[in-house]
């Protein structure tokens, strides 16, 4: 029986972040679309294929609550993780929200969120 992998988008302009955060997915059997920016993922025709969204909070340009909502008005069925490093904006959404991550975050934890995210264990924020 084939089982197709996830497709996990990633959003964030930390050129770094993006190629780690592919490893450790990809690590974990999962297919990785990377973007820069939150425009560059809304003007290419990803959004379709994806089963899950993590993208920073603080970019130039888009930042990531714009980015949810606009994807929630799209695909208001895709679970979106939201990753800062501001961490005054972490204190302030880490007890509300359990798909969010301050940076620099478990790895582990974060599979796993996914993972919930992916068998609907998880709503979207």
């Amino acid at each position: 029986m084939y089982n197709p992998k996830s497709v996990i988008a990633i959003v964030d302009d930390d050129q770094r972040l993006l190629e780690s955060l592919g490893d450790l997915l990809e690590s974990a059997g999962h297919a990785v679309r990377a973007f820069s920016s939150a425009q560059i993922l809304l003007n290419s025709n990803a959004l379709p294929e994806i089963d899950c969204l993590i993208t920073d909070i603080g970019m130039p340009g888009m930042d990531g609550f714009e980015l949810r909502r606009l994807i929630n008005e799209r695909r208001p069925d895709l679970p979106v993780i939201l990753v800062t490093g501001r961490h005054e904006l972490a204190e302030l959404l880490q007890p509300k929200h359990t798909l969010f991550f301050r940076k620099p975050f478990d790895g582990q934890a974060l599979l796993a969120a996914i993972g919930d995210a992916l068998t609907g264990k998880e709503n979207s924020l």
